[in-house]
């Protein structure tokens, strides 16, 4: 059994209550009005400062990533003569999230902190002020698949929560400023996570590359992708952006730089000058994208980039399934060796 803490809808109030006057806590809440279609809703995150606005039955439609790491970021701003860089709030980031979630921060890590000689500064200092909180998976999502990944369990934490008749915090790793046993009854209790899922996926391992590149499954997803992607804005894992100068309106010698998300799956992003460009149609992108999630990224870290959220596969509009695009290229793999 494990250390933990149990409370109820008051007690964990105000244990939130005092945990916000030196962190920012952020949890997957119900956002009215913000789903895909006219009046409806989505799970998303957001600041909470009750424990009811949590929402523990449903998968987040976007991930957590946005916390800590910003859709748009300023990096500085800027005048004819200087630049400054801008205030980063002083209270800490705590965050509720699934197992998988916290692996994808890690592989997050290994690009903004390791992918260079210096980690990302900017990325650095937002990313040393967020603890975890891990929301219990005890039966998993339709489209996921984190036990094929390797990512339904984690300890990387600083206690797990779930609610049950009352709302426990387990496995506290670290009682945060002591408040965790100021307000919880203290009990031994077992933290859950997913033994298994519905769905299943078989990375392939040492694929060819070279017969891959050729393969005729790219054109087959070319055709059908919209390069809207929305898969790469879901992804807890993916990483890339893109820079834009803003000059204002009242002063155009002043402005800002900003750092904002992109997507390898949206045209013009690898664009070079000369017209140019790495990935010329929306097969290629997708070729891009699930090689760097299942080969590349693990020839050059060790782990793979995908972490089975399943959130790609909920949020295409054409109903591209990333995990079915991988088993089929490990299905042929097998028939070839045969």
């Amino acid at each position: 059994m494990k250390l933990g803490y149990k409370f109820n809808s008051e007690a964990f109030n105000m244990l939130l209550e005092n945990l916000k006057k030196k962190h920012r806590v952020y949890a997957p809440i119900l956002l009215k009005g913000k789903g895909k279609f006219s009046d409806t809703d989505l799970v998303g995150y957001d600041e909470i400062s009750r424990i009811e606005e949590v929402v523990f039955t449903h998968k987040s439609y976007f991930s957590p990533k946005e916390t800590f790491h910003p859709i748009t970021q300023t990096l500085f701003y800027f005048n004819e003569n200087d630049y400054r860089e801008p205030a980063v709030d002083e209270k800490g980031i705590l965050v509720f999230l699934r197992s998988c979630d916290i692996y994808a921060v890690e592989r997050l890590d290994k690009i903004m902190l390791e992918n260079g000689t210096t980690p990302d500064y900017y990325y650095e200092r937002l990313r040393n002020k967020v603890k975890f909180i891990v929301m219990d998976c005890q039966d998993g999502f339709e489209s996921c698949f984190c036990v094929s990944m390797g990512t339904n369990k984690t300890e990387n934490y600083s206690a797990t929560v779930r609610y049950e008749n009352g709302f426990y915090l387990s496995n506290v790793l670290e009682d945060i400023d002591g408040l965790f046993s100021l307000y919880g009854e203290q009990v031994e209790v077992i933290p859950h996570f997913v033994e298994a899922n519905n769905q299943i996926v078989n990375v392939p391992q040492n694929l060819n590359l070279e017969a891959i590149t050729e393969n005729p499954i790219w054109e087959e997803y070319g055709s059908r992708c919209i390069a809207c992607g929305r898969c790469n804005v879901v992804c807890p894992s993916c990483s890339c952006f893109t820079m834009q100068d803003i000059f204002y309106e009242d002063n155009p010698n002043c402005g800002e730089r900003r750092r904002v998300w992109a997507s390898c799956h949206i045209d013009g992003f690898t664009d070079m000058a000369g017209g140019h460009s790495f990935r010329r149609n929306n097969g290629e992108r997708m070729r891009f994208k699930v090689l760097h999630k299942i080969s590349d990224f693990k020839k050059r870290f060790g782990v793979q980039m995908c972490v089975g959220c399943g959130r790609c596969d909920d949020a295409c509009p054409e109903y591209i399934s990333f995990s079915q695009c991988v088993n089929r290229l490990g299905e042929e793999e097998v028939e070839k060796r045969g």
